[in-house]
C-alpha cells in the first residue's frame, strides 16, 4: 500500500476518532480486514484536508499569551494561555488553546 500524502491530523479530533474506534469493532468482529480499515483512513486524511481548504472560508483571530512552542518535521505547535478568539459572529474566552500549523504543501512535495 503507498503511504498517505496527507497529514494524519485530524485522525485525532472527535470525528477522526470515533472512525477510528468503529473502524477497530469492524476488524474485531471480522467484519472488514486491517488494510480496509487503513485505505478508510487514509481516505479520511484526504477528504478532511480537502473539505477544509475548500469549504471553510471563517477567520478568527486569537489573542492570548504564549506559554510554549515547538517547531518539528515541518509542524509548529503553540500552546496559548488566556485565549480570546474573535470569529466572525461571536467572541470566544477560554483557559488554553492548543494550535497545531503545518505547510500547505503536502509532506513529500517539493
Amino acid at each position: 500500500m503507498s503511504t498517505s500524502h496527507y497529514y494524519e491530523l485530524y485522525r485525532r479530533s472527535s470525528t477522526g476518532m470515533a472512525l477510528t474506534d468503529s473502524l477497530d469493532e469492524l476488524i474485531q468482529s471480522g467484519h472488514i480486514n486491517p488494510q480496509l480499515a487503513m485505505k478508510v483512513l487514509v481516505t479520511f486524511d484526504k477528504s478532511i484536508t480537502e473539505a477544509l481548504t475548500s469549504k471553510v472560508k471563517s477567520k478568527a483571530v486569537f489573542k492570548g499569551h504564549l506559554d510554549t512552542y515547538r517547531f518539528c518535521d515541518d509542524v509548529w505547535t503553540f500552546v496559548v494561555d488566556s485565549v480570546n478568539a474573535k470569529l466572525e459572529t461571536e467572541t470566544i474566552t477560554t483557559e488554553r488553546v492548543k494550535i497545531v500549523a503545518c505547510n500547505a504543501k503536502k509532506p513529500g512535495e517539493q
